[in-house]
Parts: C-alpha cells; structure tokens; sequence
C-alpha cells in the first residue's frame, strides 16, 4: 500500500464543476487515492465536510492517512457507493452540495497483480474491489453457463468474439479449473484467431472488463447510486460523474437527461396537464475531456468522460 500512486483525472474540471464552497457536505463515492477528495476539502474549508465511499479496504487506509490533515471533516466508510441512502441517514445527514464519482477500476489495482484486476500479471482470478464478500472472477468463469458468460463478455465487455470465448472457457475449464489471470488469457488468446487481434488492444481486454463489471455489479451499482445522490442534492448543488467506457456513461448520460427533463405529456396533446418542471439542468453540451497535456501524464485519462448536472429547483 505504501506504492499506492494516483493521479486524479480531470481534476481542475471537477472542481470548476462542483464549485465547493465553505461549509458544504460533498460525497466522494469511489474514493480511490482520495485526489478529488483533497481538492473538495480544502475547497470547502475551514468547516466544509466529505463523506468518503470505497469497497476496497486498501484504498481506504490510503485515503485515511492522506485526509488526516482535514481531521474529522473526513468521513470515510468502506461500503460501495450504492449504499449512500443508508450511510447518509446514519450520519444524519438528508441534503448535500455535490458528489464526484470517478468510476471504473484504479491504477493501484490494475497495478497490484495480487488482485487479478490486470491480464499482464498472473495471479488469482480475483477481481473484487471488496475481498471480503461475493463471487470472484473465477467463481464465475468456473461455474456460470456458456449462455451466461456469452451475455457478460458480449454486454459488458461488449467483445465481438463472446461466442467464441464463452465457448472455450467452458471447455477449458471442463479438462482443469481456471483459476489464475495467465490461464484465462491463454483460453481467450485461442479464442480469438490471432489474424483479429487489435493493434493497440490485448486480446483480452475486453472479456476482462466484461467480467470486472459482472464481479462487482458496477453498473447496477451506478445506476442505484447516482439515483439517490441525485435525490440527496439540495438547490444548487451539483454532481460530477467521469466514466470511461460507454457503457457507464451512458447510464450517467441517461440519468442526467431524465433528471433534467420537463413535461412528460404524450407530444400530441395541446397544453401539458402534468405540470412536470425541470429539477435539474445538465452543465454544458458535451461532455468534458482531458486536455493533450494531461493524458501524456496520465495515460488513464484518455478515454475519461466529465459530466455535470445542477440541481436548479
């Protein structure tokens, strides 16, 4: 843990986003290296709090030892960020000023191989922000259906070639276990004809995403935890999502189209009877992208997509 490196991505355009202010109560729901989580607290000293969210005990200690100059005016639970209705009410609180998620795995665990986040070192399949609790990856590869690998590899991973993955997991792990990262890299290697390999991407990229996703439930976990942070937002608070890949983002493009929407009525009818008014207005057109200079010094934010959203009522 003493190696944990993080460089928070788009963090001059979070904050020009949230825009945290003295006194304020901010949720960091993927508290990583806790980057964001120092900008927000020394933007909304002396009095301003933050309530901090990671499934992953060693990010956590990492962020309670980088946050302890802000003393009690960090508040840092190792529980995901789908939860923050429950959290929020035991700590008495019913409105805040923003929240930032920074979705998507951590440099740090793509980079501890022990985790089996990452393809490019062999270790247990493992994949879980949280070790302590749920389904490993090879849990899964080990035990789901054809049919079932098929729909996470090819919807989450979103791979051309699931079928075809699916399909020699299964018969790989019918003559021994796939139990390591390098076993199941060698099964998706032969997989895929190696004639369709991606220049610049390795072959098993997509199938490890598909499967990280399904392991960690992360895009049912966005779409349950962004709905209630939404509905803790007081007027004139703000949220700031970046995603890095389509899948999220689309789900956080979606949330903040439907927040953001006025009257329902069918387009036929003359005059609206629902008396449905905007709540929240979505900050800027496109979304916000890393400058050239900041992907050169950090290569994980190339692909980093900023959204914001304002509570207006």
């Amino acid at each position: 843990m003493e190696d944990f490196h993080h460089i928070s991505v788009l963090p001059d355009e979070v904050l020009a986003g949230l825009a945290p202010h003295a006194g304020g109560v901010y949720v960091d729901g993927t508290l990583g290296g806790a980057g964001h989580a120092g900008l927000i607290l020394s933007a909304c000293g002396p009095d301003g709090i933050l309530i901090g969210f990671d499934r992953d005990a060693d990010a956590l200690a990492v962020a309670r030892k980088r946050l302890a100059p802000f003393g009690d005016r960090a508040r840092l639970v190792q529980r995901n960020f789908a939860e923050v209705a429950a959290a929020l009410t035991e700590f008495g609180i019913d409105r805040i000023d923003g929240f930032v998620l920074d979705l998507g795995v951590s440099s740090y665990q793509l980079d501890t191989g022990e985790r089996g986040f990452s393809f490019q070192a062999d270790a247990p399949l493992d994949m879980r922000m949280d070790r302590s609790s749920g389904p490993s990856a090879a849990d899964l590869v080990n035990t789901l259906s054809e049919t079932e690998l098929f729909r996470i590899i090819s919807e989450y991973g979103e791979e051309r070639w699931a079928k075809r993955v699916a399909a020699f997991i299964v018969a790989a792990r019918d003559k021994e276990p796939i139990l390591t990262t390098f076993q199941l890299v060698d099964v998706i290697k032969g997989a895929i004809p190696k004639a369709k390999w991606e220049e610049r991407l390795h072959p098993a990229t997509r199938t490890f995403q598909g499967l990280r996703i399904a392991v960690n439930d992360e895009l049912g976990s966005l779409e349950r935890g962004l709905n209630d942070l939404l509905g803790f937002l007081k007027k004139g608070g703000r949220g700031a999502v970046i995603s890095f890949h389509s899948l999220e983002d689309r789900i956080v493009k979606n949330s903040f189209r439907a927040a953001a929407s006025g009257c329902s009525c069918p387009k036929e009818l003359p005059v609206c009877v629902c008396g449905r008014v905007p709540q929240f207005k979505v900050q800027g057109g496109k979304p916000k992208r890393a400058t050239d200079q900041e992907v050169q010094e950090n290569p994980r934010s190339r692909s980093a997509k900023l959204r914001v959203i304002e509570k207006i009522i």
